[in-house]
């Protein structure tokens, strides 16, 4: 049994991402793993100042939600990122989240596979392009870990439009009961 946990990274809620992250948590569920999702929604993420203080600390100085998060991220074996796609790229607030994972880079962190779903108005996988890169650069800095697995949800230019797209929530969950 792993230790899953699934950060949704959309604002909106019941998102196209968040459709993916669901079934990717419902195929985790059913192949037993202990799984945990944390939505960004609602939480206070400042930016990273750069102060580097968090590699003489456990923990970033700046004191809002982020920490928490970084701690699960931490003891996590496995995570999945769920971000819809903006101007080709990952949602803002995942971004802020991967900067503020800083302190993990000199821990003990116990994640080796991390996944990415991503959700997109284009219907061309290469729309995806963009998350799959910036995720990969952060993942570059964990040489214990890898980029494991990407669903690419393209087509989802409405709210609610991944509901409707089985084939990609089939392979989300699929990815899931995979890890």
């Amino acid at each position: 049994m792993k230790n899953v946990l699934i950060i949704s990274t959309s604002l909106r809620l019941h998102s196209n991402s968040d459709l993916l992250a669901e079934q990717f948590a419902a195929g985790a569920r059913a192949a037993g793993h202990q799984v945990e999702t944390v939505s960004l929604r609602g939480k206070e993420l400042r930016f990273c100042t750069g102060c580097m203080a968090c590699l003489q600390s456990p923990v970033c100085s700046i004191r809002d939600d982020a920490n928490a998060i970084v701690e699960k991220m931490g003891r996590a074996d496995v995570i999945c990122f769920a971000t819809p796609v903006y101007y080709y790229e990952m949602s803002g607030q995942m971004k802020t989240l991967l900067d503020r994972a800083n302190p993990l880079f000199s821990a003990d962190y116990a994640f080796r596979d991390i996944y990415l779903l991503t959700a997109s108005a284009e219907a061309e996988d290469s729309a995806s392009d963009g998350p799959v890169h910036g995720l990969e650069g952060w993942i570059a800095c964990f040489e214990q870990a890898r980029l494991a697995g990407v669903v690419r949800g393209g087509g989802a230019d409405a709210p609610g439009e991944m509901a409707h797209l089985d084939a990609k929530l089939a392979e989300a969950c699929e990815m899931g009961r995979n890890v």
